[in-house]
């Protein structure tokens, strides 16, 4: 069985992985169906999507129809003007045929003109309020890639309130000192205020070898069971993070496994010898672009 935490201060208990429901986008209707019923089978009650997941929401609609009650929904918006912002998350309500959504979140907020206007007169993060206001969201979130991220989400941070974060956390990543210290500053600052922290790219393995990344997932994941079993336990075994599946389905079944044991710690050892036998890369680096 899944474990529970309460996802930060918003009062509700999600477990501990998250449906990255980027999985859906590509997909048929059928296979989403199938999909969707192995997430409630399993007793995932918390699913993440966006209005960028291609066809995500569109396929969510059908489940959500009898579903909804079941499950903290979660979309986002790559929106910085805030009637943009507003317009998008309404349309976005419109594609799932839902009337709110749990956590609207800024997607990717890492660039520095971005944030100015995110954050400006009329930006997003005031429209995204205002929605708040209206019964459209519950909660507000922000989400960033790319080693700048925790940092970035330190400052907004400052400038509002947030209700959660998401950010890449692996081994690999977590090996680089820069970003290790970044992440550890945000997460002391999320334990105080009692914001969730979401986790992405757990099982990367690295950027795909040709450049290519129109495939299940953007990034080359783990596929053996063992190494995903010792990724996905790195992650958990901190009880303040969440984790949020890959957008390759097909691997679902080995996180929701992993996910459902122990979760005590893999050694540094185990996890450098997984680095070494696996190939795996770091996603980012000073000199990478961030990616989605």
């Amino acid at each position: 069985m899944l474990p529970l935490a309460p996802f930060g201060r918003t009062g509700h208990h999600s477990t501990r992985v998250i449906f990255g429901a980027a999985a859906l986008g590509g997909m048929s209707q059928e296979r989403a169906d199938a999909t969707l019923a192995d997430v409630a089978r399993w007793g995932i009650n918390h699913i993440d999507t966006a209005a960028s997941y291609g066809a995500s929401e569109d396929r969510l609609a059908p489940w959500l129809v009898t579903h909804r009650d079941s499950v903290f929904l979660a979309t986002k918006t790559g929106e910085r003007r805030g009637s943009d912002a507003r317009a998008e998350l309404e349309r976005s309500l419109e594609r799932m045929g839902v009337e709110h959504v749990d956590l609207i979140q800024l997607h990717n907020l890492v660039d520095d003109g971005e944030w100015e206007t995110a954050f400006g007169p009329g930006g997003a993060v005031e429209a995204l309020a205002a929605a708040r206001d209206d019964g459209l969201v519950s909660h507000i979130g922000v989400t960033g890639h790319g080693l700048p991220v925790a940092g970035m989400h330190l400052r907004s941070l400052e400038r509002f309130d947030f209700d959660s974060v998401l950010l890449p956390v692996n081994f690999i990543l977590l090996d680089n000192p820069g970003y290790r210290a970044d992440v550890e500053r945000l997460l002391g600052v999320c334990a105080e205020r009692n914001v969730a922290v979401q986790t992405i790219k757990s099982i990367a393995r690295g950027r795909w070898a040709d450049g290519d990344t129109n495939r299940f997932s953007w990034y080359d994941p783990l596929t053996d069971p063992e190494p995903i079993d010792r990724a996905v336990r790195y992650v958990l075994s901190n009880p303040q993070l969440f984790l949020n599946s890959t957008s390759d389905a097909r691997l679902l079944p080995m996180i929701v496994d992993a996910a459902s044991g122990s979760l005590d710690a893999p050694s540094d050892d185990e996890m450098r010898a997984d680095v070494f036998a696996e190939g795996i890369t770091p996603l980012f680096s000073d000199d990478m672009p961030v990616a989605i």
